[in-house]
Formats: C-alpha cells, sequence, structure tokens
C-alpha cells in the first residue's frame, strides 16, 4: 500500500463519493478472473484494489469523527503491524 495513493484517493472520495471507489474496486476485481491475465498484470490490479480499500477503511474512520492526519496513520500502523506478524 502506498501512502500517496490513498492519500489521493481520499481527495477523490471528500470531492465525489465513496460509491465511485466501490464500484471500481467492483470492476477490478472482476477483471482479476481474466485467465489471460499476466501474474504482473494481476499484482498491479491488485495494489490497486489494496489500495482503494485502504482509502475506504480510512474515510470510514474519518466519517466516525477520527481527524484525518490520526486515521490515515492509525491505518498504516494496522498495516505495518500485520506485515510483521
Amino acid at each position: 500500500m502506498k501512502l500517496p495513493v490513498i492519500k489521493h484517493l481520499l481527495d477523490f472520495i471528500e470531492q465525489n463519493d465513496v460509491d465511485f471507489v466501490l464500484e471500481t474496486i467492483e470492476t477490478l476485481e472482476a477483471l482479476t478472473e481474466v485467465p489471460s491475465l499476466k501474474d504482473e498484470e494481476l499484482d498491479v490490479i491488485g495494489e490497486l484494489i489494496s489500495n482503494m480499500y485502504g482509502a475506504v477503511e480510512v474515510n470510514k474512520s474519518i466519517k466516525e469523527g477520527v481527524a484525518k492526519k490520526e486515521a490515515l496513520n492509525g491505518f498504516m500502523q494496522r498495516v505495518l503491524g500485520s506485515i510483521d506478524k
């Protein structure tokens, strides 16, 4: 996951709507079922999906009243913590 990408997606969600991102996630997930995709292509799609889910999660925290910076930092700490395990 890349924090600058998640921040950019958060800006997009703030200016538009989270539903756009959720629908894009669904579309990308459907694309992963194309049998002719190469591993590298699947990796890129997976990274995009991962960043989009991250932005959705951070947006949810912000809607629950957490400050944007705290929501981003908390999310990245959870991600890094799960990698270490």
